[in-house]
């Protein structure tokens, strides 16, 4: 066995050794992994890989037909790691790591650190260079770092790009493809993120991404590295940022991939009964592990830095924390004093969040995270976990519930739709209409609606008017903005064809329209994170399901009334406090009949007068449209000049 002690070569150095051993190597793409070099009198790739347990390890590919024995690595003393250089070696080589394991057996392993990948079925890593790609997102780039994201609005487009359109024969869109065909759609829609469903390289298309093999990939699918380059490039020129999923919980079992990758369990823990994950069948990361912690924050740092992503959403947070939550098991595990927590995993996730922030202040870290765990976006440096932003699933599941009681059950279910705001600013939330509430038979969110097709529609209406203007920022799962009624398909394209019928044309502009409004109206979202943000009007009328609110904005007079009716009966002269007097103008009602509603609407500016009602000073009469959603707002000359060209 080969030893390096002393060879000249800029990677992996004496000090990157100490920081991936330390867990504090938060560039190691830099040092693992196929890296283009000039080596002498001919270039090539110089290979680092982690593998402590191995007796041998080498690059194996077509360019040396697969010998094991032509191209061996040297361990670097006392570290664990592997390193060598193959010369005359060029871009999109086929390569694997041949291991020997303590056994005495070859196993053939993917590159952990691999920029690119084969097209699946097929398993190899491919030699890759990522510093040609000539971005032209400066601006974007410059502009993020001084957005302050809680006072901006946030709505969020989540995709699969696997199953959000494909071409005529059932061939996948390639990422250069859909930056033309997906972006425009997107920004055309008035969202400003669009959420990707796991990009990086997994195996299986119905894992959807979550169990993956290659963390440092794009994946092959829907082309190479500069192609996704390409995509988030684009994203970026229409004023869209990019949110990958990421998965740091878990990891796929193929045997190409990370598990037992040197003949022991070496990302995974050692114990068995810790490492597996029955549920989704895929090994649990061993946060134990400094390597690990430095493999993983790497990880995210890299897609922020080469790929110029604004951020992530973690998947499966909830799993992380506690050791027990998936409940999958047939034992109860304990921490060393006997608790729930898994203390390894919270201080990765503290340190993970540290580091990207330190580096990425501007990112968004957004945390998939299902229980009542304090202080999940509170700083790390005032005890909470660093991320910024956490999906409210609590309001997500109480709405979905509400809404499919029958109209005339929903006053005893009243609390659902108001509860949520005893608890809106104990975290920074996104409200998240997720992938995750639209399939395995949970149905789409029109087909959730009780009633009949127009009532469906309707309550689609209401719900989507009040997620709105609800306090957080906004999840939208694709189809759901022209009312999709079928379930999400992963394995088809979404329903297109629904375009065909006017109701869902209907749908599809009254949540344009209402994505608009919600970007333009700064009340909407000025002071989101601030209980002065919000204010209730009337939160108890049960009887007749209406609830009514005002958002406002930091300057005075910036403000809007939402009234929500969460019934099929039309209310003329429903008489409703507000803060002022003069006159107020209905800015958005979605009972409007081009949006498939039945024209209850208020035409005519509406006159406040003096009389103290719903502890407001003044008070309006004005109808409220049957399951129905509608906000005023104070008349100026500027507003009633945007109603009359609308007219």
């Amino acid at each position: 066995m080969m030893t390096v002690e002393s060879m000249p070569q800029k990677y992996p150095t004496e000090s990157d050794l100490y920081l991936f051993h330390e867990g504090t190597l938060h560039e190691g793409y830099k040092v693992f992994g196929a890296h283009y070099e000039v080596g002498g009198e001919n270039d090539g790739f110089r290979f680092t890989v982690w593998a402590p347990h191995a007796l041998n390890v080498s690059v194996v590919g077509d360019f040396n037909q697969w010998d094991a024995s032509k191209n061996p690595l040297a361990a670097v003393k006392n570290s664990g790691v592997w390193t060598g250089f193959v010369s005359a070696l060029g871009e999109k080589e086929r390569y694997k790591y041949a291991i020997q394991t303590l056994s005495g057996s070859i196993v053939l392993k993917a590159d952990p650190y691999a920029f690119f990948a084969e097209v699946r079925p097929h398993t190899a890593s491919m030699t890759s260079r990522l510093n040609r790609y000539q971005w032209s997102d400066h601006q974007w780039m410059k502009q993020k770092e001084k957005t302050d994201t809680y006072h901006r609005p946030m709505s969020i487009y989540e995709c699969h790009l696997g199953s959000w359109k494909k071409k005529k024969d059932g061939e996948l869109f390639t990422y250069r493809e859909l930056a033309d065909e997906l972006v425009n759609y997107v920004a055309k829609n008035n969202f400003t993120h669009i959420e990707l469903m796991p990009i990086m390289e997994h195996p299986y298309d119905r894992s959807w991404g979550y169990q993956i093999t290659g963390y440092f990939a794009p994946t092959s699918r829907f082309g190479n590295p500069e192609d996704f380059m390409y995509f988030v490039d684009t994203c970026h020129s229409q004023g869209i940022g990019v949110i990958l999923d990421w998965t740091p919980a878990h990891f796929c079992r193929d045997t190409h991939g990370l598990g037992k990758f040197d003949g022991t369990p070496l990302y995974e823990p050692i114990d068995p009964k810790l490492a597996d994950r029955p549920q989704w069948g895929t090994y649990n990361f061993d946060f134990t592990k400094n390597e690990v912690v430095s493999f993983l924050i790497s990880n995210a740092r890299f897609w922020l830095d080469i790929y110029h992503v604004d951020g992530f959403r973690i998947d499966a947070v909830s799993s992380m924390i506690y050791l027990n939550h998936n409940g999958d098991l047939p034992f109860e595990v304990k921490n060393k004093f006997g608790g729930d927590e898994n203390l390894e995993a919270i201080e990765f996730l503290k340190k993970m969040n540290a580091s990207v922030f330190i580096k990425f202040p501007s990112a968004l870290m957004i945390a998939e995270e299902a229980t009542d765990y304090p202080l999940v976006t509170a700083p790390v440096d005032q005890g909470g976990l660093g991320f910024n932003y956490k999906w409210n699933m609590g309001w997500v599941h109480d709405i979905l519930k509400y809404m499919q009681f029958d109209p005339i059950e929903r006053k005893y279910h009243h609390n659902l739709i108001t509860f949520s705001m005893l608890y809106a600013y104990s975290e920074n939330f996104i409200l998240s209409f997720s992938h995750d509430e639209l399939v395995y038979g949970k149905r789409s969110l029109l087909n959730k609606m009780p009633g009949d097709e127009w009532q469906r529609f309707a309550n689609f209406r209401v719900l989507y008017g009040y997620f709105m203007t609800h306090p957080g920022k906004k999840l939208l799962f694709m189809g759901s903005e022209f009312a999709q009624f079928d379930e999400w398909k992963d394995l088809e394209q979404l329903d297109w064809n629904l375009f065909d019928f006017k109701t869902h044309r209907a749908f599809y502009t009254y949540s344009t329209r209402l994505n608009k409004l919600y970007k333009e109206m700064s009340c909407l979202w000025r002071l989101d994170p601030e209980q002065e943000g919000f204010e209730w009007i009337d939160p108890n009328n049960s009887e007749q399901s209406i609830i009514s609110f005002i958002r406002k904005g930091k300057r005075k007079g910036d403000y809007c009334i939402v009234i929500c009716n969460f019934t099929p009966h039309v209310y003329h002269n429903f008489k409703i406090g507000v803060p002022s007097e003069g006159n107020y103008l209905e800015m958005f009602n979605s009972d409007e009949k081009e949006f498939g509603g039945s024209g209850q609407l208020n035409t005519e500016p509406i006159v406040a007068s003096a009389n103290p009602y719903h502890n407001q000073l003044f008070s309006m009469a004005v109808t409220v449209p049957p399951l129905g959603f509608s906000i005023y707002m104070k008349q100026t000359k500027k507003r009633s000049r945007v109603l009359a060209e609308k007219d």
